[in-house]
């Protein structure tokens, strides 16, 4: 049976990028060899949106897949980030909850939200 979901995040940095979650988010992780880190993330949940805008229009170029950073409190969160340096966007009602895009280096802009939905993560 399925006992994992492990995410990809591309990167024309790769150490840039594992540097900013291994030092600056402070994810716990292994290195398989080489540089190679794969981390532990947070608990995490798994949305399935449509393609298409609810009069179902298709987008222009419909996204693929996406990850996105989750917290309880974005304003705090984004002060927290800024204090190491990290570029955070304003923060955006969106409705399903509140957004910032951050700045991952070498991997270009990641969404962090406080969510509004009801969340999964956490369920048993």
């Amino acid at each position: 049976m399925i006992n994992g979901f492990h995410a990809l995040i591309y990167s024309d940095d790769p150490d840039a990028t594992r540097a900013f979650f291994r030092d600056v988010l402070e994810w716990p992780h292994v290195d398989d060899g080489g540089g190679w880190l794969i981390f532990k993330t947070t608990p995490a949940e798994l949305g399935v949106h449509p393609t298409g805008g609810p009069d179902g229009a298709v987008y222009g170029t419909a996204p693929t897949h996406t990850c996105s950073l989750m917290c309880d409190d974005i304003e705090t969160t984004a002060a927290e980030l800024r204090a190491k340096d990290v570029v955070v966007g304003d923060v955006v009602d969106e409705g399903f909850g509140l957004v910032a895009l951050i700045e991952v280096p070498g991997a270009g802009p990641m969404q962090l939200y406080q969510p509004r939905h009801q969340v999964a993560y956490d369920l048993d």
